[in-house]
């Protein structure tokens, strides 16, 4: 296989510490990859450094990003500019992992979360700028008051962007079916109260299942998807929802089997990915050398099943089930153990 390239981002405050734990991992794996890092959010100018980012970033195969708490700006360009529509958010437990819930093995999901548009355009602005619009209420059978002090809110469902997020679902679920699993999709959107948007989105990811028969399909109000990723997770294969939904209940997911320290995830365009865990850049550790590596290092495993090295992905992911199966101390504190980052790495490479 020809050498691949992989732009680093390390991120912000403590998130860099996570991505270089990574990293040490892929070292020892000795994958033939040829990395281009850029420096931490602290050390990121913006104009110079954002430049030369989307540069590498276009001459590269994929990114592995830290999380940013908005010095690190190269997200937009990876996002928008590479039209990484789909997030891939996946909610695995793992033995060994500290979930609250009584019966959490074999939980194994994936959340599909459209990644371009919904209230994420940040269309937002004064409530007086609509009132040339004469906006109707359905729900107040009036038109909208902007005479109030306050603020609006735009949200976009497109349908482009919905029919490519939903044939990314299908498809992903018709893989997961030849790996073992259900073979089913699941829409939610909060389509009872907001027809139009996200009725709009059921719709179409239902005309999609058309296309799929051999793809179960169902589809849930989003409070009642909720209270399902607790009560029912076992029941569930891979789940497609708009921009903001998916943010917030992959976050619950994440609880489920032990916290966001365990979450990766995938961002995908047509023709590149990027990787990143599902938290973010924790400055109430920061220095501490304490932060749990799990959701980096399984967002780089799905990182190396990207690129072509699918061995090498199932032996880092196999090396990190081994920890958590064996736990005790080698675990971070987090996960009810006494390693810090560097600790669980170590722990991490002497199970590849």
């Amino acid at each position: 296989m020809a050498q691949k390239r992989v732009v680093v981002l390390p991120g912000d405050d403590e998130a860099p510490r996570t991505v270089f734990a990574a990293l040490e991992v892929i070292g020892a794996l000795k994958v033939e990859i040829d990395f281009v890092e850029f420096p931490v959010g602290e050390k990121w100018v913006r104009g110079e450094t954002d430049k030369a980012a989307r540069a590498a970033i276009d001459a590269s195969d994929s990114t592995l990003f830290g999380s940013t708490s908005g010095k690190t700006t190269a997200i937009n360009y990876l996002r928008w500019g590479r039209q990484t529509y789909a997030n891939v958010r996946p909610c695995r437990y793992l033995k060994g992992f500290r979930s609250p819930l009584a019966r959490p093995e074999g939980i194994d999901y994936v959340i599909v979360r459209e990644n371009l548009e919904d209230l994420y355009l940040g269309l937002e602005g004064p409530l007086e700028a609509l009132a040339p619009l004469h906006l109707h209420s359905r729900i107040l059978r009036a038109d909208l008051d902007t005479s109030e002090r306050g603020k609006f809110a735009i949200k976009v469902i497109t349908e482009r962007k919905t029919r490519q997020v939903a044939r990314f679902a299908f498809e992903l679920a018709r893989k997961r079916k030849t790996q073992g699993h259900p073979g089913k999709v699941t829409c939610t959107s909060k389509y009872n109260m907001l027809r139009e948007s996200d009725g709009l989105f059921r719709q179409l990811v239902e005309e999609t299942a058309a296309s799929y028969p051999e793809i179960a399909y169902e589809q849930f109000i989003v409070d009642d998807f909720a209270r399902r990723i607790v009560q029912s997770p076992h029941a569930l294969d891979v789940v497609v929802m708009p921009n903001l939904y998916g943010d917030i209940l992959s976050d619950a997911a994440a609880g489920t089997i032990g916290g966001l320290g365990l979450a990766p995830s995938g961002c995908y365009g047509d023709d590149y990915a990027y990787f990143e865990s599902v938290h973010g850049t924790a400055p109430d550790i920061l220095g501490q050398g304490i932060i749990n590596p799990t959701a980096t290092m399984l967002s780089a495993v799905m990182m190396l099943d990207y690129l072509g090295f699918t061995a090498e992905s199932r032996r880092f992911d196999q090396a990190i089930r081994r920890v958590y199966a064996e736990g005790g101390a080698a675990l971070t504190i987090d996960q009810g153990g006494r390693a810090g980052t560097a600790e669980f790495t170590r722990a991490v490479i002497a199970n590849l």
